[in-house]
């Protein structure tokens, strides 16, 4: 896998910092700790980003001595050992360090950025509508976690990890869940707003029903309420080879701002 990490011009440094910082504070697991530079996540949850090392300062200990510390504790909590890498890691070669150490390149992700609203919003507003009568509304964050775990398959700890993470974040979540004329769920989301910054989390479209313009509905209620509540730009985290969703989100102004991907230990047996 080629790294893509290189920030684009389009963004000024100092939003592109601000969106990496708002985007560290949503994930925020109550299984961190710091280690000389490098913030440590465990969850044992789905999301990777909650279980990984974010290395975001260089530190003055010894890699080696930093590698062997981290690697024990991911074995303790029986987890594989997981680094982000982002344009933001510290120092700046340590992808090619771990890569030399025979960690595997995974998930390339784009970080996505707009900075029009109110745009984006008229932006939802002119495409064509759902088919179905959709209703929008509020839930508890908490409540959402099941939901979006239902329809993704993901395991009961995954679950239970995930609504443990919504309920401690600094950053408090908003969740949206939309249903039909029969009380059926067929879509849902999460804003996290900080600093003036919403970003959208956990955006699914039930099976059954995608390809039917429920998602450009969604975010733009999400991004219609976020702005109603001072936020001025947005942000969210895709898959790079998720096409569909990267469309969608184009339409509606998003561009991509950087990249990031995982490393991954392939002897850990966590």
């Amino acid at each position: 896998m080629r790294s893509r990490v290189t920030p684009a011009t389009d963004f000024p440094p100092a939003l592109l910092a601000r969106v990496e910082d708002a985007g560290l504070n949503a994930s925020a697991p109550p299984q961190q700790r710091w280690m000389d530079g490098w913030l440590v996540r465990f969850s044992p949850g789905k999301a990777k980003r909650a279980r990984c090392i974010n290395a975001v300062a260089p530190g003055v200990r010894l890699l080696a001595d930093k590698l062997a510390a981290s690697a024990a504790l991911y074995q303790a909590q029986s987890l594989p050992w997981i680094f982000r890498i982002t344009p933001f890691t510290q120092p700046a070669d340590l992808d090619a360090q771990l890569a030399a150490r025979g960690f595997v390149a995974e998930d390339d992700t784009r970080v996505m950025v707009c900075t029009d609203l109110a745009q984006a919003i008229a932006q939802a507003a002119a495409a064509p509508q759902p088919a179905v009568d959709m209703s929008w509304r509020e839930i508890d964050p908490a409540d959402y976690g099941p939901i979006v775990g239902a329809w993704r398959g993901t395991p009961p700890e995954g679950v239970r990890a995930h609504v443990e993470r919504l309920r401690t974040t600094p950053v408090p979540y908003r969740a949206w869940i939309g249903c039909d004329a029969t009380g059926e769920l067929l879509a849902g989301g999460q804003t996290a707003t900080e600093d003036g910054l919403v970003g959208l989390y956990d955006i699914f479209t039930a099976p059954a029903a995608r390809g039917q313009g429920l998602a450009t509905a969604l975010c733009g209620a999400l991004l219609a309420a976020a702005r109603e509540g001072g936020a001025e730009a947005a942000y969210l985290q895709v898959d790079a080879d998720n096409l569909a969703a990267r469309r969608i989100y184009q339409r509606l102004g998003f561009a991509d701002a950087y990249a990031y991907h995982y490393r991954t230990d392939t002897h850990a047996g966590g």
